[in-house]
């Protein structure tokens, strides 16, 4: 990792001097310090570093504009040269800071990109360091997850990795494959993968007390999409590795919660399948029996996420989790409505709801609340089974495809599911372009507030 946070500053740590934007004056830097920022046109513009020499032309420490946002202060990972720093000052959330180093400085390095530069970070004073670090391990994981071409993360990875996932923390899994999906139960699964040449699969991890409160997590596995036999452009296939981001950022949060030891009996389901072409794909106009047993018309086969989570989410109702959350790379009109950073939640419970709004202001990790709006259902219907997988329009898609899977979960005693979109297009301060985890940390604050 480019960015170790240690204990505590050495004798020869430096200094980094936040500065509000316009507050030069005010940031009590020494006065040589504030004498080179003038001379060098820095007023503590937003995210801008500037390093600041001593007496005899060494480094001296560096100064950086800091604007909203702690998670901002992680493009100090990569303008910082090597060597030892710590904060001039305490920052306001000493967590969320140590956190935005180390989330700054990850780089994805399988094929040969060269890590970030090697920094060495004081622990700011009042920072739990052990929760900073699985919080950064569980975000990891989701990155390195997404970034893997499916080339190396097919079903097959996919599973290798949650065993991985497993072995580290003592969960076991279980694996449901290839025509077993339709002797247990699982066409819907079964119906989307197997046109792959790597057979499709449930995975199921559990780990925790078997007598503990329930907490199930469902994430869409689709290791590749082409759209099926509706096909994609070519451009719309280029990121389709990443639409397996709801698998990854649900074992990204089974990672924090198992790490953090917490009293539940965790539950992870992953439906991993490629959506291939074959001779055997299926069909527009197809029609699938689920494991609930609705019956659901295809209209088209790149609708295909809601299918496998239908079938994951039906299995994960049937034993009446205290909370079951779904995450999956499902709409591009989740994107459209509310672009790539603001994740947008669906939930019945409006305490849930309540809990995760705070939660995403207090850890800098967007969501909005979107509306299960019921008039809506009626656009999934279909004339030769209960229920299409898509609408004839393009309206409110995001929302419709809430609404299918709302029609999996009877039992549970508190649903929400997100459509994230687990990739940053461009660079963020806390993270380069590429995957990324997405509405995990609130889920965490909110799971280890209930259940801790």
């Amino acid at each position: 990792m480019p960015v170790e946070i240690v204990s505590r500053k050495s004798k020869k740590s430096l200094p980094v001097h936040l500065v509000r934007p316009g507050e030069l004056e005010a940031a009590g830097l020494p006065p040589s310090a504030t004498a080179w920022a003038k001379a060098a046109g820095f007023s503590g513009d937003a995210g801008r570093a500037l390093l600041v020499p001593g007496e005899n032309g060494a480094l001296a420490g560096a100064l950086f504009g800091h604007g909203d946002g702690m998670l901002a202060l992680g493009a100090l990972a990569r303008a910082l040269p090597e060597g030892d720093w710590h904060f001039a000052a305490q920052p306001a959330d000493p967590d969320l800071a140590a956190l935005a180093l180390q989330l700054g400085g990850y780089v994805f390095t399988r094929y040969g990109k060269k890590p970030g530069r090697a920094l060495r970070f004081a622990l700011p004073e009042g920072a739990d360091a052990a929760r900073v670090e699985r919080l950064a391990a569980g975000t990891m994981l989701a990155r390195d997850l997404v970034n893997t071409p499916t080339s190396d993360m097919g079903p097959e990875a996919l599973e290798k990795a949650v065993r991985g996932l497993a072995r580290i923390h003592k969960a076991t899994v279980a694996v449901i494959k290839g025509d077993d999906l339709l002797k247990k139960n699982f066409p819907m699964i079964h119906a989307v993968g197997r046109a792959s040449a790597e057979a499709p699969r449930l995975i199921d991890l559990a780990w925790g007390p078997k007598g503990a409160p329930k907490v199930t997590l469902v994430g869409k596995g689709v290791c590749f999409d082409t759209g099926g036999l509706d096909i994609k452009p070519a451009s719309g296939m280029l990121l389709m590795k990443k639409d397996m981001g709801g698998a990854a950022n649900v074992l990204g949060l089974a990672s924090m919660i198992m790490a953090a030891g917490l009293k539940v009996r965790l539950r992870v389901l992953v439906p991993a399948v490629e959506n291939s072409i074959s001779a055997n794909a299926f069909r527009p106009g197809d029609v699938l029996t689920s494991r609930k047993g609705v019956t659901v018309e295809i209209g088209n086969t790149d609708a295909e996420g809601r299918l496998v989570l239908a079938d994951a989410l039906a299995l994960a109702d049937e034993e009446t989790p205290d909370l079951l959350i779904d995450m999956a790379t499902l709409t591009g009109a989740a994107r459209v409505a509310l672009g790539p950073d603001l994740v947008p939640f669906y939930t019945h419970d409006d305490a849930l709801a309540g809990d995760l709004a705070a939660a995403s202001h207090a850890v800098e990790d967007p969501l909005w609340r979107m509306p299960l709006w019921r008039p809506y259902e009626a656009k999934l219907s279909s004339k030769v089974a209960d229920m299409n997988n898509v609408t004839a329009d393009a309206f409110a898609g995001s929302v419709t495809a809430a609404l299918f899977l709302g029609r999996f979960v009877a039992k549970a005693r508190s649903w929400a599911h997100f459509d994230i979109f687990a990739w940053n297009p461009a660079d963020r301060p806390h993270g380069l372009a590429g995957g990324e985890a997405q509405a995990i940390r609130a889920l965490e604050k909110v799971i280890s507030s209930r259940f801790g």
